[in-house]
């Protein structure tokens, strides 16, 4: 009596096609195919996939599906033969609107945990300051000097204890009177944490 293997085997050598062009055509693992066609139901999956690749490959072949699938259903093992219950089949990642929702929703929750960490590290540092100008030990020959520099947008800022503005990116300009034995300038730049910077320069007068 010939088996539904024995019947996809006559037909392939028949037309000539090499497992591998039935894979091809039919994208089913030579593999099964090969088992199929020597019944070996211990390699191959439950009845159910079993009976689409048999329907498949019959179509591929020219033979009869309703015919093969019968024969199939009288020649597969019961179902308390050790029979492999899964298929080979590589699992494939597929991307789903609840994945694009939990990634939206982590990559928020990440900008916002950033910003908020960036903020409370701003608060609890010094501020940054920065002198431009005078530069160290530079020789002053008038009474009025010029301050320049850079320091955070929401300091209060001092220059020899005198108060200065702050423009809204940061710098800051002010003119200070020298008097006979200044040597130094002091800016202390104050957060609203109460942290503090303070940069000195030494200065030459030459009145």
């Amino acid at each position: 009596m010939k088996t539904v293997g024995s019947y996809l085997k006559e037909a392939r050598l028949k037309k000539r096609f090499s497992l591998s062009k039935v894979e091809d055509e039919t994208k089913i693992k030579k593999e099964f195919i090969e088992s199929l066609e020597n019944n070996d139901w211990q390699t191959l999956p439950d009845f159910a996939v079993v009976l689409g690749f048999v329907k498949n490959i019959a179509k591929f072949l020219d033979l009869n599906e309703k015919q093969m699938a019968a024969i199939l259903r009288r020649d597969y093992p019961p179902k308390d033969l050790s029979v492999n219950p899964k298929p080979d089949v590589v699992n494939k990642f597929i991307w789903s609107p609840k994945i694009t929702f939990v990634v939206g929703i982590s990559l928020v929750l990440l900008l916002v945990f950033s910003y908020l960490g960036y903020q409370y590290k701003k608060f609890v540092s010094p501020p940054s300051l920065e002198i431009t100008e005078p530069k160290e030990g530079e020789v002053v020959r008038s009474r009025n000097v010029w301050v320049l520099g850079k320091t955070d947008q929401d300091v209060v800022l001092k220059v020899n204890n005198q108060p200065v503005l702050v423009e809204d990116e940061g710098q800051f300009k002010t003119e200070i009177q020298i008097y006979e034995g200044t040597t130094e300038i002091v800016v202390k730049a104050v957060s609203r944490s109460g942290k503090e910077t303070t940069l000195k320069r030494t200065i030459r007068p030459e009145l």
